[in-house]
């Protein structure tokens, strides 16, 4: 069976790392995605290297890690948009496409006569979706915006790291870019939602997806606590804000996280841990007072803790049922067998590399499953390809845009 947005055609204008995460997710669901780049250079984010992909004889090729990371299952053609010629070819595709992502500064497509009122002229239900850091709107709308300036503008990097008085204490950012990430994600939800609002209406429509304001949004039960208290949360490291033990504790011989959500899973943890004694003390007998007594109960926990090395934990507490784990580096994290049965590791043949191994969409349909066949492009592999089959020019015609620049 084909993907669920199979029918779906979709124009990627975006480079780096949001709005390509949000194509990418609608090319996992089986939509034909059309990378359009920049002639010579492409993704700003193809440069982001090292590492390279590397070649069958183990060198380097000039293909970033980072770009396959964000657009598999693409299509790749370049396109000068400063020149007419190029400006009419994204003309052409919008009039074919469902969806068109970019995250251009604000109003810069518009000055090619790419802006959301250009091309929903042509095409009235084209869903238009517009990434940017800090929206269409608003006194920040035309700065540049990254997301490490919105984990930190977005109050994240407040809440994450250890406490100042702590060794290591201060703001952190998050290992991976979160807020693109998330960003991206965001996008492709409101996409979805606007093809299903276009199928009952025929409408199309413009979102504005902004980094801080997902970053904001993101804050979830730590922005619900500030607004409910007027208090500031502060870095509180592994532990949790409303949950304890909710956090990693020192083993005989490393670490291991324990998950307590509820007073049954502590009981059950005192139980398999032979620590009832602290289930029955009045002062961590329900949640709301372990959070109360948090220094407290991380003392003895810890002291509990080092009497066992962190295989032995892991399987006590996994025959209890009981939440827990290790904490596994990369390298760990592909070699966990529940990680392979669901085969999030897997390869594609690759133009220039031979093949590269990348992980798989952890979004699983019954009736329509996702088919990973399409690897992460060269630039430009598929110019030509998509000239002639979509746009439908001749050789001629293709020579002469090679010629001007505009491809």
């Amino acid at each position: 069976m084909p993907g669920p947005l199979s029918h779906i055609k979709v124009i990627d204008l975006s480079r780096v790392l949001a709005a390509p995460w949000a194509a990418q997710n609608l090319a996992d669901l089986g939509a034909d995605v059309i990378k359009v780049e920049r002639p010579g250079k492409g993704d700003d984010s193809r440069a982001y290297a090292p590492p390279f992909l590397k070649d069958a004889q183990g060198k380097d090729t000039h293909e970033s890690a980072y770009f396959c990371a964000a657009n598999r299952g693409k299509r790749s053609i370049t396109v000068n948009l400063t020149l007419p010629e190029g400006q009419a070819i994204v003309r052409e595709l919008a009039k074919q496409c469902d969806v068109l992502l970019e995250n251009y500064k604000v109003g810069d497509l518009a000055r090619y006569g790419l802006g959301y009122d250009d091309l929903n002229a042509l095409n009235p239900g084209i869903i238009y979706c517009s990434v940017t850091g800090f929206g269409q709107t608003g006194p920040y709308k035309d700065r540049p915006g990254y997301d490490f300036m919105a984990q930190g503008m977005g109050g994240m990097m407040s809440i994450t790291g250890e406490r100042d008085d702590l060794p290591g204490g201060g703001p952190q950012r998050v290992g991976i870019p979160i807020i693109d990430l998330t960003s991206g994600m965001y996008a492709s939800i409101a996409i979805c939602a606007a093809l299903a609002h276009r199928a009952v209406t025929g409408k199309g429509q413009w979102i504005d997806v902004a980094l801080l304001d997902t970053c904001v949004a993101f804050l979830a039960n730590q922005g619900m606590n500030y607004l409910a208290t007027g208090e500031t949360p502060g870095r509180i490291g592994n532990a949790h804000p409303n949950i304890v033990p909710y956090q990693t504790f020192r083993t005989r011989d490393g670490n291991i996280i324990l998950a307590c959500g509820n007073d049954n899973l502590f009981n059950k943890f005192c139980e398999a841990a032979g620590c009832m004694h602290l289930a029955q003390d009045a002062r961590f007998s329900t949640n709301a007072q372990r959070v109360r007594n948090r220094d407290e109960i991380t003392r003895l926990l810890n002291e509990v803790f080092a009497a066992r090395p962190t295989r032995e934990w892991v399987e006590l507490l996994d025959a209890a049922g009981v939440s827990n784990g290790p904490i596994n580096n990369i390298a760990q994290v592909f070699e966990e067998p529940q990680v392979i049965a669901r085969g999030l590791k897997f390869e594609l043949p690759h133009a220039i590399a031979g093949k590269v191994p990348l992980v798989a969409s952890p979004m699983r349909f019954s009736e329509t499953p996702l088919k990973h066949e399409v690897p992460p492009p060269a630039l430009g592999q598929h110019t030509d390809e998509i000239l002639r089959s979509v746009l439908k020019k001749s050789d001629a015609e293709i020579a002469k845009l090679k010629e001007g620049g505009a491809v």
